[in-house]
């Protein structure tokens, strides 16, 4: 699970820019996507606290502009798999809780590393009537190299449009995520999966509380 958290810290640097401000279930994602970009990008290079590093600042900006746009519900049914259908009610809601932490500690994370960093999108190809799209982009940096290739998925939800994938160089974070969740399971059950991800979730929480 620690490349695959490493893996999301290189998503999640660049996705947070991405996902902020008021959602429009009628503005086009791509749209959506680039109008609300600039506020998260500025808050993060401007913003001294979270430059600092300073984990309670840093975690507001994520519970307040990012994570309302992501659909953590279905992100955790698609790393689940099959293995969805086999969850109670109640072991569903504790993945989705604990799965949740994980991200938002990951975000949060992310988040301080973000410096020069610009975002170039790619035309949309999607037609007004789909409900699922992906956006595709690449970020650059000022002091050079290749760009990174990032994509998002979204879902056109009642409230708005919702981010619950991204592909960073090629590689779908939900994937990713499916075959340690499979692994998890496969030694102990889905109680063995929620106790695994409980467990990096106080590890994560207390390696920010002695920042």
């Amino acid at each position: 699970m620690k490349t695959l958290t490493k893996f999301f810290a290189i998503a999640a640097t660049f996705s947070a820019l991405t996902f902020a401000g008021a959602a429009s279930a009628q503005e086009a994602p791509d749209a959506l996507v680039k109008r609300i970009s600039s506020e998260v990008l500025d808050t993060a290079k401007s913003d001294k606290d979270i430059q600092a590093g300073n984990n309670g600042r840093i975690m507001q900006l994520v519970e307040q502009k990012i994570l309302p746009y992501v659909d953590f519900e279905r992100m955790t049914q698609l790393a689940a798999g099959r293995f969805w259908r086999q969850a109670s009610p109640e072991q569903q809601k504790q993945l989705i809780t604990e799965f949740r932490s994980l991200l938002v500690f990951t975000y949060s994370g992310a988040l301080s590393q973000v410096r020069d960093q610009k975002i170039e999108f790619k035309p949309l190809r999607a037609s007004p009537a789909d409900t699922e799209v992906e956006v595709n982009s690449q970020v650059i940096s000022s002091r050079g190299g290749e760009p990174i290739q990032l994509s998002y998925r979204l879902e056109k939800k009642a409230d708005g449009w919702k981010l619950y994938d991204v592909n960073v160089l090629g590689a779908w974070l939900v994937e990713a995520y499916k075959g340690t969740f499979a692994n998890e399971i496969n030694k102990g059950g889905i109680d063995g999966l929620i106790k695994a991800l409980s467990d990096k979730n106080k590890q994560l929480a207390a390696r920010a509380n002695k920042k």
